[in-house]
């Protein structure tokens, strides 16, 4: 330990040893230093509306900065130990985190939230214990992520909630026939997109895309216990309550409400400003702004005139039998 602290004192500033590792490969001309890598990035906040990571802008650009300069107390306060698998501790809160992830030092990563390999979390970010961040994950700044939530093959932007439970990334469910009339997975290989200020709710699963990545518009609201499969993209400032179910490869525009247990067919597009009521389903294109109900999902007058005739036939019937 006394060794290694001399060796980092011999090191004239942490700026010179940042300029050196400014990629992959120069990084591995300080690897015999026994201080840790130092990495630092920009992570800018046009990355989430574009898919693109903004690592190489330089630090003056608006966005997120993000630096490993923790991880360097993290592994002091551990005697510079970390495991075989390049774990180790993070000094702001005690989780653990892999030493390739960026991670701004005012992150809050809990005792018992994981930060696999290659992850990027934002200033500000709280993760609670029990959380999985999965390699390759970028979390924006401001975010809090909550107990037991796991996140994969995916991007969520700045000022979000993910509540307990929640799981983003996971594999849609896509299969086929095959010739020999086995069943056979579709290849699952893009991802989810979560943007800024969106609120995910207990338990809600949001599948990665397989043709086109699964995207969350800005300002959206989701309640507990929905699912959103894989293609789906969902607009700006829209409110999706409990246990709404979205099949694989809808469309809906901004400002649209989904009432509670909304069920939508696959391929299904919603234009913007539409309301569907509780229990609804919805089985074919809406192009029309307004309020729907019913199953079929039908404009909201002819939905309650269904009612109201289906009433009176029951009354009637009933009449007649009772006489």
């Amino acid at each position: 330990m006394a060794f290694r602290l001399k060796r980092l004192a011999s090191i004239h500033s942490l700026s010179s040893v940042s300029r050196m590792v400014f990629s992959i490969t120069q990084t591995r001309k300080i690897e015999n230093l026994s201080a840790p890598r130092l990495v630092s990035a920009i992570i800018s906040s046009n990355w989430f509306s574009t898919g693109q990571r903004a690592s190489n802008h330089s630090s003056t650009e608006q966005g997120t900065t993000v630096h490993l300069e923790c991880a360097l107390n993290s592994r002091l306060e551990n005697d510079g130990e970390d495991d075989q698998q390049g774990y180790g501790r993070w000094g702001n809160g005690g989780g653990t985190f892999h030493k390739s992830a960026l991670i701004d030092p005012s992150a809050f990563v809990e005792v018992g939230a994981v930060v696999h390999s290659e992850c990027a979390v934002g200033a500000d970010c709280h993760i609670r214990s029990g959380a999985v961040i999965g390699p390759t994950v970028t979390i924006g700044q401001s975010t809090k992520i909550g107990y037991n939530v796991a996140l994969a093959n995916c991007i969520v932007g700045d000022f979000c909630a993910i509540h307990s439970g929640v799981c983003i990334g996971q594999d849609g469910f896509g299969f086929y026939v095959d010739e020999q009339g086995n069943m056979k997975k579709k290849p699952q290989t893009l991802k989810a997109r979560i943007e800024s200020h969106v609120e995910i709710g207990a338990n809600t699963c949001i599948d990665r895309g397989s043709w086109r990545d699964t995207v969350v518009g800005e300002h959206t609201k989701i309640d507990n216990l929905v699912q959103i499969g894989h293609n789906v993209v969902i607009g700006r400032s829209c409110l999706i309550c409990g246990q709404v179910g979205v099949a694989g490869s809808v469309t809906i525009g901004d400002y649209v409400t989904l009432g509670g247990r909304v069920g939508i067919r696959d391929h299904v597009n919603i234009a913007s400003k539409v309301r569907l009521a509780a229990n609804s389903c919805v089985t074919k294109d809406i192009s029309v702004p307004g309020d729907y109900g019913g199953f079929p999902a039908i404009p909201i007058r002819d939905w309650r005139r269904q009612i109201a005739k289906h009433r009176q036939i029951l009354k009637s019937t009933t009449t007649i039998s009772v006489a």
